[in-house]
């Protein structure tokens, strides 16, 4: 006889775990399944063992600066292991604090493989076997995504890595070549390049960091450039050749065609969503482009089923996976108040070295949707912090609407803008105005000063520049 329940929730990453406590919050009866780690690709191999990575990384850069605040070190040196080893501490640590959370919030559990099995009713099996058949008034889908493999760059796990290979070298390379300049891609050619390596990142579109500003991608391609990474844009490797411990990249532009020879190739062109083997045959549950179409309340064409995260699309973001849990699960139980999730709010960030934040549109889609913008930037050189801290190099740039001062979108490169971003986020969800950005006292000597200087500037009122 089956396990009834009023959810059952398919993966147990930022989104469908999130979902499982709103949804226990909230009185309901609620099951996670799991096929690997809870915390999913986010905790375990993503977001989170990333970050403690580039801290490394970060530390490493600075202690090579000492001279310039005045300090010295001798002998300064790192060990790849405990570097990989430290990172792995942090996921696993936050993954047990996920199955903590669920022994908290009354959430069952249930290791193993979970399908559709007809309506309200999802089989799990782990190795094949039988573990469980759940009944359930609300199926939510959280499978998540991988890694996207092109032909001819198929990752074999030795010399072509995907993020997860990246993530555990036993030793460092001397030479990489990045296949996508998009987040990821970025991050581990930041994060290599740092502890010395030599890299080269090819991006097929005409410039890296291709859904940020443009200014603010032309940028980081000169601070990239000025460390060190060779960056080759509006170009693809088409063809790779395996040696014994190194990857012959063929690479194509449309002016020219050269080759690159790299002990180590990482794979960074996109994902896929986690639509196979999850009894979507037969259902009214709709895919396009690998990935499950839901409306603005996450529900599928299918009665009772709903999907989140990185499986209904972009932006593949945790925190984006995480609001739509919410937004599912109070919309479900008639919450009052529930709003549907606003794209044009979701704050996007990257950890390379200068770091990169953003929210909103961009000036060109501003433009191009037909706005009269007002337009402000702000320099870290400018910025007292900035220079106290050694992290002069940087912008803040803002993007108004002319007609009513809205704020329509806010970019930023340089040291903890992915801290910073929250503020223009806030004030974006508040739908604050220019006026009531002026009126708001920033703290000194704050790098968030130059987020009020920025907005001034786009009125011609910037105090310090």
């Amino acid at each position: 006889m089956a396990d009834s329940y009023d959810i059952v929730i398919l993966g147990g990453g930022p989104g469908g775990y999130v979902a499982a406590i709103r949804a226990a919050q909230l009185g309901m009866k609620t099951v996670v399944v799991e096929r690997d780690q809870l915390g999913g690709i986010c905790l375990n191999w993503g977001c989170i063992p990333t970050k403690a990575l580039l801290r490394a990384s970060e530390i490493y850069h600075l202690m090579h600066r000492l001279g310039d605040f005045g300090l010295s070190a001798d002998n300064i040196s790192f060990d790849p292991a405990r570097v990989v080893a430290r990172s792995r501490a942090v996921a696993k640590q936050l993954s047990n604090g996920v199955g903590f959370l669920m022994r908290k919030n009354k959430i069952t559990v249930v290791m193993g493989e979970g399908k559709l099995a007809g309506k309200g009713k999802v089989a799990v099996t782990k190795d094949g076997k039988p573990v469980a058949d759940i009944d359930a008034k609300h199926i939510i889908l959280a499978t998540g995504a991988r890694a996207r493999s092109l032909p001819g760059l198929e990752p074999d796990g030795k010399l072509v890595w995907t993020y997860k290979e990246a993530m555990v070298p036993s030793a460092m390379p001397k030479s990489l070549l990045v296949v996508g300049s998009g987040a990821i891609g970025i991050e581990f050619a930041s994060f290599y390049r740092d502890m010395g390596v030599e890299v080269t990142v090819v991006e097929v579109l005409d410039r890296v960091l291709p859904v940020e500003d443009e200014e603010i991608s032309a940028f980081a391609r000169k601070s990239f450039e000025k460390q060190g990474i060779t960056i080759h844009t509006g170009a693809a490797v088409k063809v790779l050749t395996k040696g014994k411990d190194n990857v012959a990249a063929h690479i194509e532009t449309k002016d020219k065609a050269f080759d690159v020879t790299v002990d180590r190739v990482i794979s960074a062109v996109g994902i896929v969503g986690n639509v196979e083997g999850i009894g979507l045959e037969g259902t009214g549950v709709k895919v396009e482009r690998t990935h499950v179409v839901a409306d603005e309340w996450l529900r599928t064409g299918e009665a009772g089923v709903y999907a989140i995260g990185d499986l209904a699309g972009p932006p593949w973001l945790a925190h984006k996976a995480m609001h739509e849990g919410v937004i599912c699960v109070e919309h479900i139980a008639g919450v009052n108040g529930v709003h549907p999730l606003d794209l044009r709010n979701i704050p996007g960030c990257t950890y390379c070295r200068p770091q990169v934040a953003s929210v909103g549109l961009t000036e060109k889609a501003a433009r191009d949707q037909g706005y009269e913008v007002k337009i402000g930037h702000f320099p870290f050189i400018a910025n007292g912090k900035a220079i106290a801290l050694g992290e002069p190099e940087g912008m803040v740039k803002t993007v108004f609407d002319g007609k009513t001062g809205e704020l329509l979108g806010a970019h930023m490169i340089g040291a903890e803008v992915t801290e910073l971003i929250q503020g223009y986020t806030l004030a974006k969800t508040l739908e604050t105005t220019e006026s009531e950005l002026m009126r708001t006292i920033f703290p000194h000597p704050t790098l968030s000063e130059m987020m009020h200087e920025s907005v001034l500037d786009a009125y011609g009122r910037a105090l310090h520049f």
